[in-house]
């Protein structure tokens, strides 16, 4: 059954949607991410236009992520005021990433550097994850025992002023580098149309040695706040938000998100790690394979949607 979507201008097979939005809503309970790295090349592959994209999966990943941080609150696998922190920097950082969004779309750049930074962040931090996965399993394996990541004490960011006690982490550490992270990941999200999540995982467990069990929890209610603003500023600012597509993506990735945090609760660290790695890095080879594979239409009138000037 066909569905037109008003925004996008397009009509597309609701089944498809509601397939797309709970297989991304599962990813996102399971892996701790907004699922917004996997489902925007999905809808872009699938036709609709990068801008679409990236500011109606806005709205899908406010769903997931909601249901997936409740899913976690639940565990008590959330470190509350840790979150807190990251959400508020994250808000400032999606202002930030709608501006130069809209400042893109308005000289007619936005698609070409939405798949240059999939391919450079996607490619890179695939890698890493999934080698250091590897290693891990690899010890594990071999009868060697793997060294214990304590919480850095020593180092530049050791010596910042401003340090903050967050208690369910176990960490004493200045507050600069949290917001810092915050502000990153949420420019990133309003910008790309992503949670962040696959960046703010690997980040928050290696550079602020925040445990594993808590990270995925806290890194859902980041993005819950940071991508419900970028969602309200990309509907007020560009009117690039389709509803009824988001809608779609919505229902079907509430309902995935609870799945997923089940089964994410039951996985290895390092196995969780490996999964994220591979799905991260195969969706930036599929970016620089179309950079640089021969179109099937040379050229192309791509109109600007949402009545921007």
């Amino acid at each position: 059954m066909d569905l037109y979507l008003p925004i996008a201008e397009l009509p597309i097979n609701v089944f498809v949607l509601l397939g797309m939005g709970a297989a991304v809503g599962f990813l996102s309970g399971m892996f701790g991410v907004g699922g917004g790295f996997l489902l925007t090349p999905l809808l872009i592959f699938s036709g609709i236009s990068p801008a679409v994209a990236v500011a109606t999966v806005s709205s899908q990943i406010v769903a997931s992520s909601a249901s997936g941080t409740l899913a976690y609150v639940r565990k008590k696998a959330v470190d509350v005021k840790l979150g807190a922190y990251l959400m508020v920097s994250g808000v400032t950082g999606s202002a930030l990433g709608v501006m130069v969004y809209t400042a893109l779309r308005r000289q007619g750049q936005l698609d070409l550097v939405i798949s240059l930074c999939y391919v450079g962040f996607l490619g890179t931090i695939g890698v890493l994850m999934l080698t250091e996965a590897l290693r891990s399993m690899a010890a594990q394996r071999g009868g060697r025992t793997v060294p214990t990541r304590r919480p850095a004490t020593r180092g530049f960011v050791a010596n910042l002023p401003l340090k903050v006690r967050f208690h369910r982490s176990r960490l004493y550490i200045s507050v600069f580098p949290v917001l810092a992270l915050g502000v990153a990941i949420g420019f990133l999200g309003a910008l790309l149309g992503i949670g962040g999540g696959f960046i703010m995982v690997p980040a928050l467990i290696y550079l602020l040695r925040v445990p594993t069990t808590i990270v995925i929890g806290t890194t859902l209610m980041q993005t819950l706040g940071s991508m419900s603003f970028a969602t309200v500023m990309q509907a007020s600012t560009n009117q690039t938000v389709d509803v009824v597509l988001g809608l779609c993506l919505m229902v079907g990735g509430v309902v995935g998100a609870q799945f997923g945090a089940q089964v994410g609760q039951r996985l290895r660290g390092e196995t969780l790690r490996a999964l994220l790695g591979l799905l991260v890095l195969s969706v930036g080879l599929r970016f620089a394979v179309d950079l640089v594979a021969t179109p099937s239409e040379l050229y192309s009138v791509n109109p600007i949607v949402g009545g921007a000037r």
